[in-house]
């Protein structure tokens, strides 16, 4: 993924996604799947909506990719192609296949410091 030069300045003035700060921030409603600017939802009322990434741009078409990227912001798995936050990771590593997202921080990040090789 190459990131614009915009979204560096962005991933380098913030450290993480509290410090954006609330009048800058839109959110991710999980309730009623609808992107907002203030929290609690205005539309269902959902008092915890997620405090969405600036870099993400929301709207993959992408249906399987064979690799991930990491967002430089918040660190969340994003689609190598378009910077999509919306992705599922899923990883073979135990044997069967899963979504990656219900791993431990120390087994995410164990993922994500695997070397990938391809073989021409």
């Amino acid at each position: 993924m190459e990131w614009s030069e915009e979204q560096r300045k962005l991933a380098a003035k913030y450290q993480k996604l509290t410090d954006i700060p609330p009048e800058e921030r839109r959110y991710k409603c999980h309730t009623c799947h609808l992107i907002v600017d203030e929290s609690p939802c205005p539309n269902c009322g959902e008092a915890h909506p997620e405090i969405m990434c600036p870099l993400d741009h929301c709207h993959c078409s992408h249906e399987v990719l064979a690799g991930i990227e990491y967002c430089p912001l918040c660190g969340a798995a994003v689609c190598p192609d378009c910077g999509s936050h919306d992705v599922v990771q899923i990883s073979r590593v135990t044997g069967y296949l899963q979504d990656v997202s219900g791993w431990n921080a120390g087994k995410q990040q164990e993922l994500k410091d695997r070397v990938h090789y391809t073989i021409a």
